[in-house]
């Protein structure tokens, strides 16, 4: 049984004439006549009733008209998909992101691919960055969006936006009351609330340089590993942070942002892939990014 034997069948059937049928598939009459006998005889039974009107159904043919359109159109709906896939139109996309990129370039990147791509669904996982790196290597995520540095020989990092550092401090703080940049060497005696360094290297790191570049060591009093977590500890006066810009975003009560005096510091965002990967929604998602993150006002795009 052949595939176009099917599509014959179908254009007999709903035109009521070989000579019709041939004239919509653009083929002659004679393979047309031959080809629905090969498909009759190997079903074993009759299907079509040929008279001096032309062609009707028997009562088999019409069970399995109704089949096989049902089948063709199936077939046909695959293959839009499968089309659709090859070109990132269509299929899952598993991401992974940490906290500070809902706050900047990731909501503006999402609407924009769901409005592009509206047939691909796209999952969002709220990761650390090397939570992301498991995810990734376990092909459970198709692409992360994560803090630098990242040096794995496995996975690319390709930079996409480096954000200013900016001091997040309780409302009121002393050292943080002028709306003017502040002087790091003010905060000497402040207690410091820092990502663990194996979760976040790149801003635990910068937090302990810009201190020391300002003659002092922070006197790190709390860990925490989501930013959100970050800044409700700020709220509540525990201590102070160093948090990206974007941070702002996130309006809560308590909370003052203030930038840093001297030369600024970034923290650097960008996207993660495996090496290996060939998934064109993951790529599409990321021009998405780049195209956020050079919209950004004030925030350069990594080049």
């Amino acid at each position: 049984m052949e595939l176009r034997q099917l599509r014959y069948f179908v254009a007999i059937a709903e035109e009521g004439s070989f000579s019709r049928a041939a004239a919509r598939l653009h083929v002659s009459q004679p393979p047309l006549s031959t080809q629905l006998r090969k498909l009759e005889d190997e079903l074993g039974v009759r299907l079509l009733e040929r008279g001096n009107r032309g062609v009707s159904l028997t009562t088999a043919g019409a069970v399995y008209y109704e089949e096989i359109r049902a089948t063709l159109a199936r077939l046909e709906h695959a293959r839009t998909r499968t089309l659709q896939a090859d070109r990132g139109d269509a299929g899952m996309l598993s991401i992974g992101f940490v906290s500070i990129a809902d706050y900047g370039i990731l909501p503006p990147a999402l609407k924009s691919f769901r409005t592009a791509f509206p047939r691909v669904e796209v999952e969002l996982h709220e990761l650390t960055t090397d939570a992301q790196i498991r995810e990734l290597r376990a092909a459970r995520l198709d692409l992360g969006i994560g803090l630098a540095p990242v040096d794995e020989p496995d996975l690319e990092f390709g930079s996409v936006l480096r954000e200013e550092l900016v001091l997040a401090a309780p409302t009121g703080y002393p050292t943080a009351r002028s709306d003017g940049g502040i002087d790091l060497r003010t905060l000497s005696k402040a207690s410091f609330i820092v990502p663990p360094r194996d979760i976040g290297p790149g801003l635990y790191d910068l937090t302990i340089s810009q201190c020391r570049a300002s003659g002092f060591a922070p006197r790190i009093t709390q860990h925490a590993r989501q930013m959100q977590t970050v800044i409700g500890l700020v709220s509540s006066g525990m201590g102070v942070a160093l948090v990206p810009a974007s941070v702002r975003n996130l309006k809560r009560s308590g909370v003052q942002y203030r930038p840093l005096r001297g030369k600024p510091a970034f923290v650097e965002l960008g996207i993660l892939r495996r090496r290996d990967a060939d998934h064109v929604p993951a790529a599409n998602f990321a021009e998405a990014l780049h195209r956020a993150a050079r919209k950004r006002d004030g925030l350069p795009a990594a080049s």
